[in-house]
């Protein structure tokens, strides 16, 4: 039996990462839950005291199949590599031809750094360009393949 699950971030800013997030995965904010038509209206149905409503943001994937992410405010800094990190294939693979694939990933690299992420390098396999390794706008790092 398959157990749903979703990845959580920790970070300062949970809005402003989750719009970051949204932009390189596709994905959207997760709706309110059924019979609300807000989340500050759920917030307020449960006792949420409203200076907590920004201490987190919820990205879902438009089709539902993929896991949802969540983005949770924490007090402390990023102070060391992630353990754990996402990786966005953007190329579609490695069975797509090499020019294909490489020219995707470029885009991708051009359209997030736009968006806020930080370049850390460029890695390569058998000496041509494989993949980058990058950083969302709180440094946590990720690859683009």
């Amino acid at each position: 039996m398959t157990v749903r699950w979703s990845v959580t971030i920790d970070c300062a800013e949970p809005r402003a990462v989750a719009r970051f997030w949204s932009v390189a995965l596709g994905y959207i904010e997760r709706p309110p839950p059924a019979g609300f038509a807000s989340w500050e209206a759920w917030f307020t149905q449960h006792g949420v005291p409203e200076a907590e409503w920004d201490d987190g943001a919820y990205l879902t994937d438009p089709e539902g199949v993929l896991p949802s992410l969540s983005f949770l405010k924490v007090p402390e800094a990023k102070v060391a590599k992630n353990r754990l990190h996402l990786d966005v294939q953007a190329g579609g693979g490695r069975e797509v031809p090499w020019e294909t694939r490489w020219e995707r990933v470029v885009e991708a690299v051009a359209r997030l750094t736009a968006a806020g992420a930080t370049v850390l390098r460029e890695n390569e396999l058998d000496g041509r360009p494989d993949h980058f390794v990058m950083a969302d706008p709180e440094g946590n790092e990720f690859c683009v393949l």
